[in-house]
């Protein structure tokens, strides 16, 4: 098991965060994801908004990878779950892959909260739990894929920053 974390602040409030990070696919940064799927949406009793939604991914991983796990498939599903809580303004979203489960385990929380110091500045906490079993290589891979989900990571922070760009063009 590989454990990786992070965190990363924006220069935005919060809120413009919080709609930037729900509009975050498709993006230019992120080809990877090919398909986003909202399976369930609503809001509870407390005002948060629940959202289940089904991403479709193409990893597109090298063929060393796929040789030592022994399948050359490469579209892959993740469960996205999210809660906004507006109140709070807190939003967290965990993810899991829902394809190749028997070879590798990929589960990532990501929590948005207003930086505690500037209230203009959102703070975005990053961990994912990555587990590779039943093969070879075990820990090489899981390094590997580590080292994939802290490049992605960047990719997101880049994404929410293009779409909050994007965004404030079109407004004026």
């Amino acid at each position: 098991m590989k454990i990786w974390s992070s965190e990363h602040v924006f220069g935005h409030p919060w809120e413009t965060v919080i709609k930037a990070a729900m509009r975050k696919y498709p993006n230019p940064m992120n080809p990877s994801v090919v398909g986003v799927d909202v399976l369930e949406r609503g809001v509870d009793g407390r005002g948060r908004l629940h959202s289940l939604r089904l991403l479709s991914t193409e990893w597109g991983l090298p063929s060393l990878v796929t040789t030592i796990l022994g399948t050359s498939r490469t579209l892959t599903y993740i469960r996205e779950h999210s809660v906004v809580d507006p109140l709070e303004k807190r939003m967290e979203l965990c993810s899991s892959n829902i394809t190749l489960t028997n070879l590798v385990s990929v589960k990532e929380r990501l929590v948005y909260t207003p930086h505690p110091e500037h209230p203009e500045k959102t703070v975005l906490t990053q961990e994912a739990v990555i587990t590779v079993k039943g093969i070879s290589l075990c820990r090489y891979l899981e390094t590997l894929m580590a080292t994939t989900v802290s490049s992605n990571a960047r990719k997101g922070w880049a994404a929410i920053e293009w779409i909050i760009e994007h965004s404030e063009r079109a407004v004026s």
